[in-house]
């Protein structure tokens, strides 16, 4: 299961941790949200030991999708060292996700 992260533990969580964080940005009701959580669900279990991914719920943490100027959902968002590299495109199969992260 993927765990959310919170604007609260953000820091914590994804920009002290010691291996790159995948964040995806959802909301509730957003059937590609939930689809794509399923992919990354699955890629979890592939990748753990060199990514972690966390999901945030825009409808209840407004700083860091404002940061990061979120507009559409959902997003993919890249960290490394604690700092955004960029947003993942390609966004639908866990495979597709893979190749954009270099991780194939």
């Amino acid at each position: 299961m993927i765990r959310d992260v919170t604007d609260r533990d953000f820091p914590r969580e994804v920009e002290q941790a010691s291996m790159p964080v995948l964040v995806e940005f959802w909301q509730p009701g957003c059937g590609h949200c939930l689809a794509l959580l399923t992919q990354l669900e699955q890629l979890q279990e592939e990748v753990a030991p060199v990514l972690k991914i966390v999901k945030m719920n825009v409808q209840e943490n407004f700083q860091i999708p404002a940061e990061l100027e979120i507009r559409s959902l959902p997003a993919l968002a890249l960290f490394e060292r604690g700092e955004f590299v960029r947003f993942i495109g390609g966004i639908g199969r866990k495979d597709e996700i893979r190749k954009q992260l270099n991780l194939t």
